[in-house]
């Protein structure tokens, strides 16, 4: 199967902005496409901070970002985008619908050889493989944040071809990430499934006002050693993400404590508490409450 040397980002978001980057940092030319030109404008401005970030975390060389840059090209043409294509990285809404419709769209302008790829968080591929039009060659491929570590989650579907399989492993050490490979479909991944149940466990005890959001935050920071508590990590994800994903499971399952905790978050996404993207959500940003020296002390 060809070596992967032209990506196409379809989604101008944070997660596409990080592939993106990712991917042009070890010398692909990437392609980011979305409908919205301003939104590509934004993209650009905030790739150039993640590669100033990764450069001053040491996550790449001097060299690298400095070149990083001048491979990225953005358009809002999906037909133009995906022409010269050799791996797609979808990064758009998480909706079954719309991601099927855009594979589809996809199929019928990108090269035989293409490899078509989604970063859905919650999703597993089976539920748009069909859409596809070449199953066999699609993947679910989910990356973390790139500035803070080379974890990628590779996760194949029944109708996956183990030459796809090979392909996006060769492609995921390409851009110098890790491969965590999944023998079955699961929503959440791995690393995700895990963070799930902390944030779930965390909501509740919250939702029924066991404990306040900070004390929650101080047990687990307490005991696990770790810079950050659930509540922060929310903030840090958005909470305008974590409500959807809590919202969504809540209407699957129909659990009323599910409900419950969808209900608490969005009481601040609700009120424009987004998290760190905007400065506030459980804590207040740039200097949240657990950075201080004196928050594990707890109440006085």
């Amino acid at each position: 199967m060809k070596k992967v040397e032209r990506v196409l980002i379809v989604g101008a978001g944070t997660m596409g902005q990080q592939i993106g980057y990712q991917c042009a940092a070890c010398g692909l030319d990437v392609i980011l496409y979305d409908t919205s030109e301003g939104a590509l404008g934004k993209a650009l401005t905030t790739m150039k901070k993640i590669g100033k970030a990764m450069e001053a975390g040491g996550r790449v060389s001097p060299e690298a970002a400095e070149k990083a840059m001048a491979r990225v090209r953005t358009t809002t043409d999906l037909a133009e985008a995906g022409k010269d294509a050799d791996l797609v990285s979808e990064s758009v809404p998480e909706d079954p619908k719309l991601k099927a419709s855009v594979f589809a769209s996809l199929n019928a302008i990108c090269p035989e050889h293409t490899l078509f790829t989604t970063n859905t968080s919650t999703l597993v591929p089976s539920m748009i493989a069909g859409h596809t039009g070449r199953p066999d060659r699609f993947v679910a491929l989910h990356f973390h944040d790139v500035r803070i570590t080379n974890i990628v989650d590779i996760m194949p579907h029944p109708g996956t071809s183990e030459e796809t399989l090979e392909a996006v492993r060769d492609f995921v050490f390409q851009i110098e990430q890790y491969p965590i490979e999944l023998k079955k479909e699961q929503n959440g991944y791995v690393f995700n499934t895990m963070l799930t149940q902390l944030f779930g466990s965390a909501l509740t005890l919250a939702s029924r006002e066991v404990a306040s959001v900070e004390d929650i935050d101080r047990a687990w920071m307490g005991i696990m050693k770790t810079a950050v508590g659930p509540f922060g990590m929310m903030d840090s994800i958005g909470l305008e993400t974590i409500w959807k994903v809590t919202d969504y499971w809540a209407q699957v399952t129909k659990a009323p404590q599910g409900k419950r905790n969808g209900d608490f978050v969005k009481t601040y996404v609700d009120a424009g508490h987004l998290g760190v993207k905007t400065q506030k959500g459980f804590y207040n940003y740039p200097d949240p409450a657990f950075f201080s020296p004196d928050f594990m002390k707890g109440i006085k």
